[in-house]
């Protein structure tokens, strides 16, 4: 057990701003020599630890760069302010928090990182809060709802990562579970509303407007050429309605029997479809993007290489966790801590998984490095309960996404981090909101499926 020291330091340093890519490995052999397998350091590191984080990197990497790529494209087109400005401008002053939440919405349903769609509709929801006297600390919660909540986690077809790990484990595409997912999403999505709405009417009762803040106080865009509203919304709608025709339609179309071959690891065609039909939509939408907007975009070249560049450090961070856990599964310790877990609730392995994806996601501070670590060490003990209890893996994949989307929103997360830092505001003043529609509102959705798809099973 002493390898919960090794875990402790992992979560303390990375909290203070030290890269995981240092940690995990550093921190992995802390584990290792702790548990009294000291003698094993080398072999665990190469072929437990570099296995674990390049077996992530090769299943996911196409994912990766396709998703940073679309993003800067869609960013440096305007494409992604356009959106976020025309839905501001359609519903108005009336109704600005359901405006910056629908903006982010539907930019993070298309493909768009919570990154990019931040740094696009920040500029925006900041003059609407200050034009309609809404105090700025509500702004991020406002973003969270739309971008780390419900598209993320919940909405049946979004092709976030963390609605694609869960695939080759469970040979389960997109669209896994849909109704459920559908029902998650109004919870998240209309609590998120009500608790951002009541603390907006708390702020008026106590005459609390925008307030005075200097920091990163940016006007948006202005005097610039936006691009009309629906030629930007093309490649959002290429990437879902493409997931959704290559996933069900095309791709079973295709002679797939090749796939049997040993040379492409004799793999099941339900193993993969999901993702290949992610990337084939977001390649599709990143050349739309390209002919569409030649000429608007300073450079093709420079934006292609800052969305690939870009992309490296996300997979890394989460293939340096995933490696981290793969090394803790081996340990004699874990195998305890295992057991434990599949423990919880004997019959109904839903209520383990969604314990043991959150808590890692906490730990770790990343939905999708959470859902990583506990994929790789207990994905396939999760598919042989699923086929023991008659549960559809459908299920088992929302449940698993819906879980990586809870407790991984704690303080110390760096998208978090990185909101508030481009909003320009504290902790102190916004985690309560974040806190409420990024935790407690998505655990309570996810509770929801776990006891409808108990009853009903999946739909």
């Amino acid at each position: 057990m002493l390898f919960f020291l090794s875990l402790s330091l992992l979560i303390y340093f990375a909290y203070r701003g030290v890269s995981v890519l240092v940690l995990a490995p550093l921190l992995a052999i802390l584990a290792v020599v702790l548990s009294g397998n000291s003698s094993q350091t080398m072999g665990i590191y190469t072929e437990v630890f570099m296995q674990g984080l390049g077996g992530f990197a090769v299943k996911y990497f196409p994912l990766f760069i396709l998703g940073a790529i679309f993003g800067k494209l869609m960013e440096d087109s305007g494409y992604a302010y356009s959106i976020a400005r025309n839905i501001v401008d359609k519903l108005g002053d009336k109704h600005a928090l359901l405006a910056v939440v629908l903006a982010c919405s539907i930019l993070t349903y298309g493909g768009v990182s919570a990154f990019v769609v931040t740094f696009a509709i920040y500029p925006i929801a900041a003059a609407l809060f200050k034009q309609t006297n809404i105090p700025k600390r509500l702004i991020p919660g406002a973003i969270c709802i739309g971008a780390l909540t419900l598209t993320m986690t919940a909405l049946p077809g979004s092709p976030a990562i963390h609605n694609v790990i869960p695939m080759p484990y469970f040979e389960t595409d997109a669209f896994a579970a849909p109704g459920l997912g559908i029902i998650a999403s109004i919870v998240m999505l209309g609590g998120g509303m009500l608790w951002m709405n009541r603390q907006t009417r708390i702020a008026s009762a106590n005459n609390e407007g925008y307030g005075n803040h200097t920091l990163n106080e940016k006007e948006p865009h202005s005097g610039i050429d936006i691009p009309n509203f629906w030629l930007a919304l093309s490649p959002i709608l290429i990437v879902i309605i493409g997931n959704y025709a290559f996933s069900k339609i095309i791709i079973p179309l295709w002679n797939n029997s090749y796939l049997a071959d040993e040379k492409f690891g004799g793999v099941a065609l339900s193993s993969v479809i999901g993702i290949w039909a992610i990337i084939l939509s977001l390649f599709l939408a990143c050349v739309f993007v390209i002919a569409s907007s030649f000429k608007r975009i300073d450079s093709v070249a420079e934006s292609l290489n800052k969305g690939a560049t870009g992309s490296l450090l996300p997979i890394f961070n989460t293939a340096s966790e995933v490696g981290y856990g793969s090394v803790i599964a081996t340990l004699a310790g874990f195998a305890i801590i295992k057991q434990s877990l599949m423990e919880i609730a004997p019959g109904n392995p839903l209520i383990s998984e969604a314990i043991m994806i959150n808590v890692l996601a906490g730990i770790t501070g990343s939905a999708s490095g959470g859902l990583g670590i506990a994929l790789e060490i207990m994905g396939a003990s999760y598919m042989q309960l699923a086929e023991q209890y008659n549960i559809d893996p459908e299920l088992m994949h929302r449940i698993a996404s819906l879980a990586s989307g809870g407790l991984d929103s704690l303080p110390h997360n760096g998208a978090i981090i990185t909101m508030l830092t481009i909003c320009g505001l504290t902790h102190r003043e916004s985690y309560k909101d974040i806190f409420a529609t990024a935790v407690v509102i998505p655990l309570i959705a996810l509770t929801l499926v776990i006891i409808l798809g108990t009853m009903f099973g999946s739909f």
